[in-house]
């Protein structure tokens, strides 16, 4: 908690806790509410652990990923860039893999997460089909997200400002209906939480139809939702002012847990509280409308929608954010900068459009092969993250306040760490 609200000392790059929104904004999108409420009618309740787990292990991997994007990051004028394509090129001198990575994080997020949010934003409207006419809603809404996000998008440094406000107050509503959810319906919570137990460790839940078991969904969706170890949030991580790698290293650890063992058992609880996830005709944002209705009454469905909103075009601002150091990573030519942002906006547009089963298919396989990349090289570099995490805990074990020398863990080939 102190990493990750230590003031920066200048004014290059941007705060810890402003990287931590940043890339918090992304992991916390639709994905908490549509993703887990489609693994759970898919997959079955048993879906909520393997997710849980997942953000107990991400963690981890999340420190690691986060620690040597600080360790490798680079100045670009008053501020800061790094991710994975820039300590794959550093550490594994191998600049034609970061290139794949960075391919594979732009397809990922500019085009394959983008487009899901849009298409979720919409989706959330649905309920309304009886007033509005959703064809012509959908292309209105597609053009007015495409035009505000290419907006947001040429702002720039206004992507932090908006998501470290935009974050915490969407986050803190959501989770207090979650919190009256639990409260209203305290003596289901045990039985809730023996069912999604006994699902979790169903020999046919488990394996049965694999591709759509609930631990594949758990799994899958766990991984949307915190992007623990697919290489985003480094990005954000990299740009944060701070004296120290291993602290936003352990900032980020924070977001993991925001995002799945907070947010995502929101989703969880509202969904299986109200019972309305076996057999009823709604999924996604639909479902999680009905469930929150039960809870707080008509107004629920209005404000999920409200919700849903925020959360998915904050998290278009990140994912956008990620996109472009990656492909600041490949090129600073401007024509193919501008040629990017007008393609992402697009996407944005498109996407409104897309049906639930291409929308969700693209994101699952664009974030394979950026996942498959990533953990790659955060397996063979670890030993470089931990080493700055020992460095970090003697100094502090010393009364100190953490201030890192690329010579403390015997590297040479920082950019920014130098004596």
């Amino acid at each position: 908690m102190k990493c990750m609200l230590e003031k920066k000392d200048d004014n290059k790059g941007v705060s810890s806790f402003q990287a931590l929104m940043i890339a918090t904004a992304s992991r916390v999108g639709t994905g908490n509410m549509a993703g887990v409420a489609t693994a759970i009618i898919v997959g079955g309740p048993g879906a909520a652990l393997w997710m849980w787990m997942m953000a107990v292990l991400g963690a981890s991997s999340a420190f690691i990923e986060s620690t040597l994007a600080q360790i490798y990051k680079k100045k670009d004028g008053d501020s800061f860039k790094g991710g994975p394509a820039y300590y794959i090129e550093r550490a594994l001198n191998a600049r034609w893999l970061g290139i794949i990575f960075a391919i594979s994080l732009i397809a990922t997020f500019a085009f394959g997460f983008n487009g899901l949010q849009a298409y979720n934003i919409v989706s959330a409207f649905e309920v309304y089909g009886n007033v509005i006419n959703m064809k012509i809603f959908t292309i209105v809404i597609g053009a007015v997200l495409a035009l505000l996000s290419l907006y947001m998008f040429f702002a720039g440094d206004v992507i932090g400002k908006v998501s470290s406000v935009l974050v915490p107050l969407m986050a803190g509503l959501y989770i207090a209906i979650g919190l009256f959810a639990i409260i209203t319906n305290i003596t289901r919570l045990p039985s809730v939480l023996m069912i999604v137990v006994k699902d979790a460790f169903n020999f046919r839940s488990i394996f049965g139809g694999f591709t759509g078991s609930c631990m594949v969904l758990g799994i899958k969706r766990g991984l949307f939702s915190n992007e623990a170890g697919m290489g985003s949030a480094p990005n954000a991580s990299a740009s944060a002012t701070v004296s120290h790698p291993a602290k936003q290293g352990l900032a980020q650890i924070i977001s993991v847990y925001i995002d799945t063992l907070l947010i995502c058992s929101t989703t969880v609880f509202l969904i299986l509280l109200t019972g309305n996830w076996d057999g009823g005709k709604y999924n996604g944002i639909p479902l999680l409308q009905q469930c929150v209705s039960r809870v707080i009454g008509p107004i629920g469905i209005h404000f999920v929608t409200f919700i849903v909103c925020l959360f998915a075009f904050t998290s278009i601002l990140g994912n956008y954010f990620y996109a472009e150091a990656n492909i600041l990573f490949i090129t600073k030519n401007k024509t193919v900068m501008l040629i990017f942002r007008l393609a992402a906006a697009a996407m944005v547009f498109i996407g409104a459009g897309n049906n639930m089963d291409v929308a969700w298919s693209l994101a699952d396989i664009t974030m394979g092969l950026e996942a498959v990349v990533n953990i790659i090289a955060i397996f063979l570099l670890s030993k470089i993250a931990i080493a700055c995490l020992k460095d970090y805990e003697k100094q502090k074990k010393e009364g100190k306040d953490p201030v890192f020398h690329e010579k403390n863990i015997g590297l040479t080939n920082t950019d920014v760490w130098k004596e």
